[in-house]
């Protein structure tokens, strides 16, 4: 089995060496090497060689005759060869002797089309040169032409340099030529810059003109808009707001514009059409185009964009210094946006039509410093200004400038943050006109109620101002109304101030609560500010009287309940709910009630004043000896007056009619005690006691009359309750109950200051001992003598041991 396996192994090995490369034997034979039967293997080679051997004999046995034949079959092919070389040779001396004649010929054409040659040669170059010196000359003829065919003449240099010159490069005309090159280019780049520079100057001076076309494109589109917009809203109801026109007129006096080879400004016409020219087709821009061509084809590309950005920001810097008086008057305004305007769509067309002369950065760098020097000198400007109407003007234009620049993609969000200032300035300026609007309305007020006499008028009257009263509509004309003429033209005026903040905050881009909350602030301010300092004044000014102290608290407590009516016509015309969350409110209500207070409290002064004056009129005898039986006659008036005021108080609220009364009587009893115990009155007597006792009760009389309703019983006579112990004390001469009670809470005499009957008993008996310094020896003058010298040491006693 193993001599198998081993025969086997041979076998394979030796088809492997038959089969294999002899590079790669190698490996074999190191196989049968490593084995033990190398012999064996021997012997198995040798045996195959052998075989081979038989093989190789066999078949060149078989092949043997074939290769004699071929040999036999040479040896015949050589002798034809010999043949047939010199049959060559023969043919070739033959040839070589009837040739001579034609290489004769072929000589002479050889000649022949080699002069041919040059002379095409020749026209080949002429040719050549010809165009060039052509070109040459239509380059001459150009640089003598007009300045805008140096344009032309650049690219025929061009040309001439590139494309023809290098073809006949080595002619001497063509040295002459390549040598004038550069002056040439260097004359046709100083008459394109001059070219530039009569574009910058000439795009300077109209520049007014370019922006005012593109703020009329701008207006027209914005009307559309806004035309479209209330076509919208006709369906839902809304109001619709009319739009401020703004006049866009061409300013006649300027220069007249250039043709256009002379400033690229193109000529239009003052009749309104119907669509406006843009921009691009009122300038030429060709000059710039030709020029920036010419200076990058001169590779001087960047000194040319330097040039013009140098340029334009010195324009730029002369754009947007304002004039001195423009805040005078909205041309001023309107002049100095045109012109900055037009400075920014020629650069937006630069932008967008040239590649790199202006990138973005360098405009919105220009823009940014427009909209810093615009901003202050608009912000210096407008606060010259006091008429609201120029406000509203100028808010309008600077909004139209805002969009137009916006059209055009400058960002304009600084110019509406500065309109916001504008409106408190606006705020500020309305309410200094309203100031003014609302004291001429109390100057020429007559405070008193409205007369109306027919159906007609008293609609009209409700038709100004909320007023609803079921009891005076069922009167009989004519009638009167409880307020007074100012209270419609006020309310009226409030929301006339309403209108005009409304008119600014339009186109502003504002949402509805944002326009509520501004309306109801500036609202807020002209209540509590200027028509609070104008009632005050109309309140305080000298010579009013309480008849119109008393319309004036009438009419402040009607606009006080109209309040939640301007409420609502805030709301109805932002379109803000009332009730909406973080809604401003209008808190400057208090307004009226603080114009009311001030008038109660100069109806209460006044009144005092009043019964001062009466008061001033009081001629007592303190030394009467009894009393005259009746009131004094300064009283009787003082109280015929008291009784004809309060009747005029029959409109106003209860308590302030009562709390008049009660100040009037508390004053009159305090200044009637006080003139019973002023210091210049030394002496009284029991008569003088009598007729101040008859004074003070016509005033309990008048008390107890009721001139006021509301009062609660005795109420009003607590006013005069100190005076009337005081001198029922004094004329019952009840002393011994007063030192007896005194201190006890149900006193009798319990509002009696001991301090106070004191210095009337002193008073008393400074009169007792002068008049009876004669009867002192009498009994019973001596006895009331000791009596009141007895009580008046009892009370000093009271007072200082009430004062321990």
């Amino acid at each position: 089995m193993a001599s198998l396996e081993i025969a086997a192994e041979h076998e394979r090995i030796l088809r492997e060496i038959e089969s294999t490369d002899t590079n790669c034997i190698g490996p074999t034979l190191r196989s049968v090497y490593d084995g033990q039967e190398h012999g064996l293997f021997m012997e198995k080679l040798e045996g195959r060689i052998k075989n081979h051997d038989r093989e190789i004999e066999k078949m060149c046995n078989f092949h043997f005759q074939g290769f004699v034949d071929s040999i036999t079959e040479l040896l015949k092919v050589r002798g034809e060869a010999q043949k047939l070389k010199s049959q060559v040779i023969d043919t070739n001396r033959l040839l070589q002797d009837d040739g001579k004649e034609l290489v004769q010929t072929l000589e002479e054409l050889k000649q022949c089309r080699l002069q041919q040659r040059n002379i095409a040669t020749t026209i080949d170059k002429l040719t050549l040169c010809l165009p060039v010196l052509e070109m040459y000359g239509k380059l001459q003829e150009q640089m003598r032409t007009k300045r805008y065919q140096h344009y032309p003449a650049l690219r025929t240099l061009e040309q001439l340099e590139r494309a023809c010159l290098p073809r006949v490069s080595h002619y001497r005309f063509c040295t002459i030529m390549a040598e004038n090159i550069p002056r040439l280019r260097e004359q046709i780049r100083d008459v394109s810059m001059s070219d530039l520079k009569d574009f910058l100057e000439s795009i300077r001076k109209h520049s007014d003109k370019i922006g005012e076309t593109a703020m009329k494109q701008a207006q027209l589109q914005r009307n559309l808009d806004s035309a479209v917009s209330r076509q919208q809203r006709v369906g839902s109801g809304r109001r619709a707001r009319k739009e401020g026109g703004l006049g866009t007129e061409l300013d006649g006096q300027g220069c007249s514009p250039l043709s256009e080879q002379d400033s690229g400004i193109l000529d239009v016409e003052d009749e309104e059409e119907e669509e406006v020219p843009g921009a691009q087709e009122l300038v030429d821009f060709s000059p710039v185009y030709r020029c920036l061509h010419i200076y990058t084809v001169l590779g001087a590309r960047d000194t040319f964009e330097t040039y013009y950005r140098k340029q334009r920001r010195k324009q730029a810097r002369l754009v947007l210094q304002p004039h001195s008086n423009m805040h005078e008057t909205l041309g001023g305004y309107r002049r100095y946006f045109n012109q900055i305007v037009g400075f920014f769509v020629v650069e937006d067309h630069i932008l967008h039509t040239t590649r790199g002369l202006v990138n973005r950065a360098y405009v919105d760098e220009l823009w940014d410093l427009a909209l810093s020097k615009t901003i202050a000198a608009l912000r210096t400007h407008s606060s010259y200004c006091t008429d609201p109407n120029l406000v509203l003007d100028l808010k309008n234009l600077i909004v139209l400038f805002a969009d137009t620049l916006q059209g055009y993609g400058f960002l304009v969000n600084q110019l509406f943050d500065m309109l916001l200032e504008i409106r408190d300035q606006y705020s500020e300026i309305l309410l200094k006109k309203w100031n003014q609007v609302f004291r001429e309305i109390l100057d020429q007020d007559n405070y008193s109620p409205i007369p109306v006499s027919s159906e007609e008028e008293y609609r009209r009257i409700v038709g100004q101002f909320p007023f609803q009263d079921p009891e005076l509509e069922k009167l009989p004309f004519p009638k009167k109304l409880p307020f007074s003429a100012f209270v419609p033209k006020v309310y009226s005026q409030l929301k006339e101030f309403i209108y005009a903040c409304l008119k600014f905050s339009e186109d502003l881009h504002l949402s509805s609560t944002e326009v509520d909350d501004m309306i109801h602030k500036s609202t807020n301010l002209l209540l509590s500010r200027t028509l609070s300092h104008c009632l005050q004044y109309a309140i305080k000014k000298k010579n009013v009287g309480l008849t119109e102290l008393v319309q004036i608290i009438i009419n402040t407590t009607h606009l006080e309940q109209s309040c939640h009516f301007l409420e609502e016509f805030i709301s109805n015309i932002t379109n803000v709910p009332p009730d909406t969350v973080n809604a401003t409110k209008l808190y400057a209500t208090s307004t009226f009630k603080d114009a009311r207070h001030t008038a109660e409290e100069e109806i209460y002064t006044n009144l005092n004043q009043k019964i001062d004056q009466f008061l001033q009129l009081a001629d007592y005898d303190w030394m009467a000896p009894a009393g005259g039986g009746k009131a004094s006659d300064y009283l009787s008036d003082l109280i015929a007056f008291l009784c004809s005021t309060f009747a005029v108080f029959t409109h106003l609220p209860g308590k302030v009619a009562q709390t008049a009364c009660m100040s009037a009587c508390k004053h009159l009893s305090t200044s009637l005690l006080q003139l019973l115990l002023e210091a210049g009155v030394r002496q009284v007597s029991m008569g003088a006691l009598q007729q101040f006792n008859e004074d003070v009760k016509e005033c309990e009389r008048f008390a107890s009359s009721g001139p006021v309703p509301g009062f609660q019983g005795d109420t009003l006579l607590l006013a005069f309750i100190d005076l009337r112990q005081l001198l029922d004390l004094f004329t019952q001469w009840d002393w011994s109950t007063y030192l007896a009670d005194y201190g006890r809470p149900n006193c009798k005499y319990l509002r009696v200051n001991p301090h106070t009957a004191l210095a009337l008993l002193e008073k008393m008996r400074d009169t007792s001992r002068k008049n009876n310094v004669f009867a002192q020896f009498r009994k019973n003058e001596r006895d009331k003598q000791k009596l009141i010298d007895t009580v008046v040491k009892q009370l000093r006693g009271l007072i200082q041991a009430h004062q321990s």
